[in-house]
């Protein structure tokens, strides 16, 4: 039987604001990315969000961003892979010692937005990324872009990855995320949104912008959960992955 898991990004609030709908989404997906305090999240909410993934025998991963509160982790930094490292490696621990406290064991590492992005496209950040992961702990998992040099470093250095795919973007002809500013890289109805997922999942293929047939690999669907309708979103496109015959489940 076919498996898929669904990950969603939470522990997004940060202080007197709320982010998400991370109790309900905890009900749906099976791998959590929780934000470790660079582009968002705080300490209370870190530990409050794995309490509640452990709760709902959801997998817990770090979702490591760049140090950017106001632009939420979305915009382009001028790093260098040592940078990029070290910030890996102190959001990742921070998250880790949560998990730890809380009882739990922590399954994988996600990078967010604009890091997460830069590592998919960039070579050297990508190595200094996985490099950052293995260092820290060489049984995490490491989720990144379907073919993207974040999944090459990373299995060079021995390290498991699960290559990822989205539900609400759309993709360019090389197999990258169309970038948010520009026309059309979300996806907004919903039945062109579970017919990508359920072709990247069943067929290892994805149509681009622009029209032509990638070929990916689907091990982890993201689905966004801050979104106006995205519990209910979320639950479709696990009824629709079921009743086509693919398990959802954590990847470990």
């Amino acid at each position: 039987m076919a498996k898929v898991d669904l990950n969603s990004d939470l522990g997004e609030s940060f202080g007197a604001y709320t982010l998400g709908m991370d109790e309900k989404i905890l009900e749906v997906i099976s791998s959590a990315n929780i934000a470790c305090g660079f582009h968002a999240g705080d300490p209370d909410v870190m530990r409050a969000t794995v309490a509640l993934a452990l709760k709902n025998n959801v997998a817990i991963g770090a979702h490591p961003g760049l140090p950017d509160l106001i632009g939420f982790g979305r915009r382009n930094m001028a790093i260098s892979p040592k940078e990029a490292y070290t910030m890996m490696v102190y959001q990742i621990g921070a998250l880790a010692a949560f998990v730890k406290a809380e009882g739990g064991r922590m399954q994988h590492v996600k990078p967010h937005g604009a890091l997460y992005n830069m590592a998919a496209a960039d070579e050297k950040l990508a190595e200094a990324v996985a490099e950052a992961v293995y260092r820290v702990n060489p049984e995490l998992i490491l989720f990144g872009l379907s073919g993207s040099w974040m999944i090459k470093k990373a299995n060079a250095l021995g390290l498991r990855t699960a290559e990822e795919v989205f539900a609400d973007r759309t993709y360019q002809k090389d197999g990258s995320l169309t970038p948010r500013k520009q026309p059309g890289a979300m996806i907004t109805d919903e039945e062109a949104s579970l017919a990508q997922v359920l072709g990247m999942v069943k067929n290892g293929t994805v149509k681009s912008l622009s029209g032509d047939s990638v070929l990916i690999k689907a091990d982890t669907v993201c689905v966004h959960g801050d979104g106006e309708h995205a519990l209910a979103f979320s639950r479709k496109i696990k009824e629709r992955l079921i009743a086509e015959g693919v398990a959802v489940s954590a990847f470990a």
